[in-house]
């Protein structure tokens, strides 16, 4: 068995050497999002949704009138959905 010298005299002092700690680096801050033309369409048409339903100024009559003529078949003729159409896509200003 050899011995190759003695260990350091106070292995303790390496321990207690105290290092400064390092400066934290400031984040980026320039998060950003992007979002589709599909999800801010499906926004609007939400968005349109909930007004309607808030909405005080609904003539249930007048609705229930629209559903009995869209459901006979006579009623929907090519003009009427071209009317509909292009009263719907003033609404919307499109």
């Amino acid at each position: 068995m050899t011995i190759q010298g003695i260990g350091p005299l106070d292995p303790i002092t390496k321990y207690n050497k105290t290092e400064k700690p390092e400066k934290a680096v400031k984040a980026d801050k320039s998060d950003s999002i992007n979002v589709s033309q599909e999800a801010k369409s499906k926004a609007e048409v939400y968005n349109t949704i909930e007004l309607a339903k808030n909405a005080d100024d609904i003539r249930w009559s007048r609705v229930e009138e629209v559903k009995r003529k869209l459901e006979d078949p006579n009623y929907l003729s090519e003009k009427v959905i071209e009317e509909t159409a292009s009263k719907i896509m003033d609404q919307f200003n499109l």
